[in-house]
């Protein structure tokens, strides 16, 4: 538990930043976009909502299925003229544009109170604060390249110990197909497809090659061997999903799991919310990884809040006591053990965290297995034309060598 010393103090920064007692003024409503709508999600936004309300706010959740459905709704909602108080988005570059023509409120105040540029990993910094400003509260780290697999499943197939290399993994996939098990469960969906591939990327191909090709865009990198090889291996996994994987959503793979019917996800942390949801204990029911060796790469991608830019002096009080709550110890834990992510934060109670968030953790000790979401180097467009790409090549019958090109063209925003 956190020690009362802390909570007395999150509490009276919240007061403060709110600019007055709770007792004292008329709730601060404040209606959240957002697109926590599984099971685990749902459990863990409550965290938010109910530490919001217990503040001195007035949480007005306004749930939206699916993340391009929610941001496609705050952008209807902003230009309509009827702006939400907090909407969610990744931790990338998706509210640039926002900044860029004015429509977001900062929040600095909070942001320097709460010293979250001492707290947080540089990524997320600088996701967040553009110009000099913080334009956005970060909710969580996501890792999206996530290894979790079924206990019951690897028993059944005779796996016996977690795979080191990416050799062991194909070789373990092979043991779970001849058991007639699903090897890998599997949502064919476009982001679901490019996060797969992402995740074999940095594991296959290197951290080096990974920031040469997104970051640095490359275009060598890009026709070099080893991407090829990159595109290669991501194509082997073809043939260990299932039929039923086009158009899959990532919780129902999730579920194949969870039931013991797949042996493994590759799929963000988040997918430990499902888990939880089922009473499934991380290292008991099920096990994680966050990559091949003590030494794999980390990918780090996130949520966060943003705040449309409003004058009304309530609706400004509502999102700086948001900002404060949500990246608070007690909220931050809540919510991350729920949700399936680590806290944006590392002086928090970890008690409360399974055994995979705890390793998260640790590892973001390192700096050096850090590695930047490509959302957080990559623009939308370049994002979803790089996903036309990916798509094509996992659904069609196209060449490593055709769609090596074609990433190329689409990396070179062309």
């Amino acid at each position: 538990m956190l020690k009362a010393t802390k909570v007395g103090s999150a509490i009276a920064l919240a007061l403060a930043v709110s600019g007055a007692p709770a007792q004292a003024q008329a709730p601060l409503k404040a209606t959240v976009i957002h697109w926590w709508t599984s099971g685990g999600e749902s459990a863990a936004v409550k965290q938010f909502a109910e530490a919001y309300n217990k503040a001195g706010g007035q949480w007005v959740d306004q749930a939206v299925a699916g993340a391009d459905q929610s941001r496609a709704t705050t952008i209807n909602r902003i230009v309509g003229g009827n702006a939400p108080t907090a909407a969610q988005f990744n931790t990338s570059k998706q509210f640039r544009d926002f900044v860029e023509q004015g429509l977001l409120n900062n929040v600095d105040d909070v942001a320097i109170a709460g010293k979250w540029d001492q707290i947080m990993p540089p990524s997320i910094l600088q996701a967040i604060k553009i110009s000099g400003h913080f334009y956005a509260a970060p909710v969580d780290i996501h890792m999206p390249a996530w290894f979790f697999y079924s206990k019951a499943a690897y028993k059944k197939a005779g796996i016996t110990n977690e795979p080191q290399t990416w050799e062991e993994f194909l070789a373990q996939l092979g043991k779970l197909k001849a058991a007639g098990v699903v090897p890998l469960a599997f949502g064919g969906q476009v982001w679901q497809e490019k996060i797969t591939f992402d995740a074999i990327f940095a594991m296959v191909g290197g951290s080096d090659l990974y920031l040469k090709v997104y970051r640095d865009r490359d275009q060598k990198a890009v026709m070099s061997p080893a991407f090829k090889q990159v595109l290669v291996e991501f194509k082997k996994l073809k043939g260990f999903v299932d039929a039923g994987s086009p158009g899959r959503n990532w919780n129902d793979a999730t579920a194949m799991v969870v039931q013991g019917k797949a042996g493994v996800q590759i799929m963000g942390d988040w997918a430990k919310g499902e888990f939880a949801a089922a009473k499934q204990v991380a290292g008991k029911d099920f096990g994680c990884y966050p990559g091949f060796g003590p030494k794999s790469p980390y990918i780090v991608a996130g949520d966060a809040f943003v705040f449309p830019k409003t004058n009304d002096a309530n609706a400004i009080k509502a999102q700086k006591l948001l900002a404060n709550v949500v990246t608070s110890p007690t909220a931050q834990v809540a919510f991350a053990a729920r949700k399936g992510a680590i806290p944006i934060r590392g002086d928090v109670d970890e008690s409360q965290l399974d055994i995979c968030a705890r390793q998260g953790l640790a590892i973001m000790k390192d700096k050096s297995r850090q590695l930047p979401n490509t959302e957080m180097l990559a623009s939308p467009d370049t994002t979803g034309a790089l996903q036309d790409v990916l798509t094509s090549y996992w659904n069609k019958n196209q060449s490593p060598e055709d769609a090596q090109k074609a990433f190329a063209r689409a990396i070179k925003g062309e």
